[in-house]
C-alpha cells in the first residue's frame, strides 16, 4: 500500500502530488501559511471551486489577497480576475500585503467597476473562460463576496412585494453546473467569499450556514471557516494598540485531503499571516520546538529576535520552520493513516 503523503508546502511549479491522490499531479496556490496549506491538502487547488467563509474581521479578503499574491509568484504569465462587489476595498493598503495590484484585473473600469448581481458574475464568468482556453494559462478567479451579490430578479422586483429570494441560489447552481468543468479544463482556482450567518431554528449540527443556496456545498472542493479568537495587543512606549487577531482555520470540505483539519494563526495587520509565529505556536504545541532549535521558555525570546532580523534573515527563518513544520505534519498524518488496505 502506498504510503501517506500529508499536505505538502507547493514547489515553484505549484504542484504537489496532493493528499488524497499521492501520484496525481495536483497544483496548487501556496496560501501564505504553512498551517493552512497542511490543512487544505497543499494550499489552494487550481482547477476547482474553492469557498472561505467567516464573520467580519477574520481575514476572508486577506487569505484572498495572499492568495493573488503567490499566484502571481508562481505564475508569474497567470491570469488573476478579482470581481470586488463590497465597494471597500483598498488597494494601497491590499499592495502592503502583498497584491501585485497591476498584475490584477479588477474589471473594465478597474477598482471602481460594479458588480452588483450573480447574473453579472455568471456572464463575466463565462467570458473569463472562453479567454482562458484560448490563452491556455492558469488563473485565479475571485468574487468577494457572494453575500454583497443580488440578483437581477431581485433587482428590478416590485419592493411591495414579497419573494422567497431563490434567484441567486438558482443562478449559482446553474453557474457552476455549467463552468465547473471549464475552471479544471482551464486550471482556474475559483474563489468565492462568504460571509458567515446564523442557522435559524438550528437545534442540532451546524449553527451557521451562508448565503448562497447548497451549490457551494456541493461544488465547493475546499470550504474553510474562520473564526475569531482574539486580539493581539502591543505596547510600545506606554502605548497600547491592537495589533493583529488570533484567527482558527477550519477545512470542512476537503476534496485533496482530509476534511475538518484545523490550525491557528496570527493576522498582523499590514503584514498579513504569520507564518513564523503559527509555525512555532503548533511545534510548541505538538512538542517538536526542539527541532529547529528552541526550548519552551525561550519561545518569546526568540519570536523578539526574530523580529529583529533583515528581511533576508527573516525569509530564510520563515522558510527554515515551514520546512520542519511540513515534515512534522507528514508524520503526525502518517501515524493517522490506516496500517492496512482494506482492497489489496
Amino acid at each position: 500500500m502506498e504510503r501517506y503523503k500529508p499536505a505538502l508546502k507547493p514547489k515553484p511549479n505549484g504542484k504537489t502530488g496532493g493528499d488524497y491522490f499521492p501520484s496525481r499531479s495536483l497544483e496548487f496556490i501556496d496560501s501564505g501559511c504553512t498551517l493552512l496549506n497542511c490543512i487544505l491538502g497543499g494550499g489552494w487547488i487550481l482547477g476547482r471551486p474553492v469557498n472561505i467563509v467567516g464573520d467580519r474581521s477574520v481575514g476572508k479578503t486577506l487569505c484572498a489577497i495572499e492568495a493573488c499574491a503567490n499566484f502571481s509568484r508562481q505564475y508569474p504569465t497567470g491570469n488573476i480576475e478579482y470581481r470586488e462587489a463590497e465597494a471597500a476595498f483598498d488597494i494601497p493598503y491590499a499592495e502592503t500585503v502583498g497584491l501585485p495590484a497591476k498584475k490584477v484585473n479588477f474589471g473594465s473600469e478597474g477598482i471602481d467597476t460594479l458588480w452588483d448581481t450573480i447574473d453579472q458574475i455568471f456572464d463575466d464568468s463565462q467570458r473569463y473562460v472562453t479567454q482562458a482556453k484560448k490563452s491556455g494559462k492558469p488563473g485565479l478567479y475571485i468574487t468577494d463576496s457572494l453575500d454583497a451579490l443580488t440578483s437581477k430578479e431581485e433587482k428590478e422586483r416590485d419592493r411591495s412585494k414579497g419573494t422567497y429570494g431563490t434567484a441567486k441560489p438558482k443562478a449559482l447552481s446553474e453557474l457552476f453546473r455549467v463552468l465547473v468543468r471549464d475552471f479544471r479544463q482551464t486550471r482556474t482556482c475559483y474563489m468565492v467569499i462568504s460571509q458567515i450567518r446564523d442557522k435559524i431554528g438550528a437545534t442540532f449540527g451546524a449553527k451557521y450556514t451562508r448565503a448562497g443556496g447548497k451549490a457551494l456545498d456541493f461544488y465547493s472542493n475546499q470550504t474553510l471557516y474562520l473564526s475569531h479568537l482574539g486580539t493581539i495587543v502591543k505596547t510600545v512606549g506606554g502605548i497600547k494598540r491592537t495589533t493583529g487577531v488570533r484567527i482558527r482555520a477550519k477545512c470542512t470540505k476537503n476534496k485533496v485531503g482530509p476534511s475538518f483539519g484545523e490550525c491557528e494563526f496570527i493576522l498582523r495587520y499590514g503584514y498579513g499571516i504569520d507564518d513564523l509565529m503559527a509555525n512555532v505556536d503548533w511545534l510548541e504545541a505538538v512538542g517538536r520546538l526542539n527541532e529547529i532549535d528552541v526550548k519552551k521558555d525561550q519561545v518569546a525570546k526568540f519570536l523578539a529576535k526574530s523580529e529583529k532580523l533583515e528581511d533576508d534573515e527573516y525569509r530564510a527563518l520563515v522558510k527554515q520552520a515551514s520546512v520542519v513544520v511540513t515534515k512534522a505534519w507528514q508524520q503526525v498524518g502518517a501515524d493517522f493513516k490506516p496500517r492496512h488496505s482494506k482492497y489489496a
